[in-house]
Order: C-alpha cells, then structure tokens, then sequence
C-alpha cells in the first residue's frame, strides 16, 4: 500500500498552525513509499530497526531527519551514531551513557529524548520519574548528548479518559523540567501520540507526533 497523500496532507494542516512535528513513522516500509512522501514535503521519519534505519539513510535523501523510535539496544548504538537526528526512547542511563560514549568518538553531540513510563501495560519501556530525576539532575555529565525532552506511550485502550489523563501526567513532569532555568531553552520536545491517540496527545501539550498506519497503510509484520 503506497503512501497516502491526502490523508498526510489533512493531518499537516491540522498540525502545522500547532507548531507540531509530524514524524512519518516508516518502519518496515520500502524506500519508494519514503520517497514519495519526501517528494509530497515529509522530511521527519521514524524508523525502529537499526538495521532497516542504516540502509534506509545510505539509499535516501541526505536532508532526511532520521528518528529512531523503537527500543535501542545499547550495541546498536554505533550503527546510527553519525547520522541519527533524534532517538526518541532512551529508556535508561546505561543507554545514555553509551549515547555519549559514541557521540564522543566520532566528536558528534547526539540529540535524544528521555522516554517515561507512563501506560499502564508493563510491556511499555521507559524511566520512572525517580529515575528521569537521577537523570537530569547529572545531565552535565553527558557531554555529547542533547537532551530536547521527553517522549512516552499511553496506553493501548479505547478508553480516551485513561490516554488523556496518561498524556497529562506526561506534560505536567515535561513542563517541571522545561520552566527551569538550567533547561528551559534546550528541553523544548514532548513526543506524544500516534495514528489512533494524536489528537488527544496534541490537547495535552504535544508538539511531536509519530504517524505510520494513517499515512503509509498497515504495516507489514516482521517476524
């Protein structure tokens, strides 16, 4: 199933007025559908292998912002080091500090986000708020990292009540971080919300979303 333009297209509009980022999520998909979504404006895509994210960026466009939006494992990170533009769930300090490591070696400050548990389920990776604490209170260790904010998953229900009130605990510890002055002018980034919980995310404070099935169809299942 190709890339859907109107229906990307009806979500920029919607977005666009915001200040919201769309990351057109692209995981499993052939570079012909990223293509055509390049040629139609997308620049932001969110990637979840470190394997498919590497081949991706050697055959693309070279202006591509590059997300990686699945769960890192810390022996991958060398693999997306020199080009990723933003890893979105660094659910540890042992990831983080490799993050740095990395970034170190090849003289590259690497921009991530801190990812919060925030669902529910316990299949969800992410910080406490006791560790996201611990964290940031030693940021300045991480040379050659920079944090822009935090990202997190709500829930999958169809309870909206339960996603929106996931999403608010989410902007109330983002702003606590964000209205202090050691960071109130690099930690600007809440990525919430995807295909079917967008629209609650953005009511509550989001201002990067991750789109895959609205705009590039179904995915294709790995095994």
């Amino acid at each position: 199933m190709p890339f859907l333009v109107e229906t990307y297209h009806h979500i920029i509009k919607e977005v666009e007025p915001l200040d919201v980022t769309l990351v057109a999520v692209s995981k499993t998909k052939p570079l012909i559908d990223i293509l055509d979504a390049y040629q139609f404006g997308a620049k932001d895509f969110g990637e979840n292998y470190v394997q498919e994210l590497v081949e991706k960026y050697e055959a693309g466009p070279k202006d591509i912002r590059w997300h990686f939006i699945g769960h890192l494992q810390s022996n991958k990170v060398k693999y997306i080091a020199p080009f990723v533009y933003l890893i979105h769930g660094v659910d540890s300090e042992k990831l983080l500090i490799e993050i740095n490591k990395q970034g170190k070696k090849i003289n590259r400050k690497i921009n991530c986000l801190l990812q919060v548990h925030i669902a529910q389920e316990e299949t969800k990776f992410g910080l406490d708020v006791n560790e996201l604490k611990q964290i940031m209170q030693h940021l300045d260790q991480f040379e050659y990292v920079n944090v822009l904010g935090l990202m997190g998953m709500a829930s999958f229900s169809d309870d909206q009540e339960i996603v929106m009130k996931e999403f608010k605990i989410l902007k109330q510890i983002f702003d606590t971080y964000h209205h202090q002055d050691a960071f109130k002018n690099t930690f600007k980034i809440l990525s919430m919300g995807m295909s079917a919980d967008y629209k609650i995310a953005i009511a509550q404070g989001s201002n990067m979303i991750r789109i895959g099935s609205s705009i590039f169809g179904e995915r294709i299942k790995h095994h």
